[in-house]
């Protein structure tokens, strides 16, 4: 597959928006569906005819990309913490890039779970759940292990637990693109410019995609 800094600047957004979901889930208890299942969708897409298509639908990364842009420029505010996850999360799929049998695992895990998506949402209960025993089995005891923060209240929600995971394990698949697609660490903390380039560059496009569904919802837990 044939890729350029837009592609790149996809698969990076793909990650802020996984890592900002997580985020969300563990100091609020809430998250936005529509920004969760473009996500969730990646890791069902092993053979997609291009990056874009990870995702879906035109613009389904826009929410990573007003992180990413954020995270930038510092307008409106930056979140360290949101660097810090991606950062995290980045080191991590390195690691389990050296454990083949722990991805032939997860992807075997992934395929199994075909049947749940084929017959309901994105976001069904059971679906998550896969998504979240194979974090558990499979990256959970990897280091450097990924510490959420957020409301204690929040965290202890059974819900919330296998939301978070399952969205942790859509932020390695999209560390793991970007990483294919020649993306590093390094360029996260230097590359500022070129990056913040294809990310406006990708809201610019997203603004003048036709609307796709009738908004983003919140789903409580």
């Amino acid at each position: 597959m044939a890729h350029d800094d837009q592609d790149r600047v996809t698969a990076l957004a793909g990650l802020y928006q996984a890592v900002a979901c997580v985020m969300r889930i563990a100091r609020s208890g809430s998250a936005d569906t529509a920004t969760m299942e473009p996500c969730i969708y990646s890791l069902f897409q092993i053979d997609a005819a291009n990056v874009a298509a990870v995702y879906g639908p035109p613009g389904a990364m826009a929410n990573g990309a007003r992180q990413l842009v954020a995270q930038l420029t510092g307008q409106p505010k930056r979140d360290l913490e949101l660097t810090r996850y991606v950062v995290s999360v980045i080191r991590l799929e390195r690691k389990l890039s050296t454990r083949p049998d722990l991805m032939e695992q997860i992807g075997q895990g992934i395929a199994a779970a075909e049947p749940l998506r084929a017959r309901g949402p994105l976001l069904d209960p059971e679906l998550l759940g896969r998504f979240a025993e194979l974090y558990s089995e499979n990256l959970s005891p990897l280091t450097p292990r990924i510490l959420v923060r957020g409301a204690s209240h929040h965290l202890r929600n059974a819900d919330n637990q296998t939301r978070i995971r399952a969205m942790l394990l859509a932020a390695i698949r999209s560390a793991m693109l970007w990483r294919q697609l020649g993306g590093t660490r390094w360029q996260i903390l230097l590359g500022h410019k070129r990056l913040l380039a294809e990310a406006r560059r990708y809201l610019d496009l997203a603004s003048h995609q036709p609307p796709t569904d009738a908004g983003p919802r919140d789903e409580a837990p």
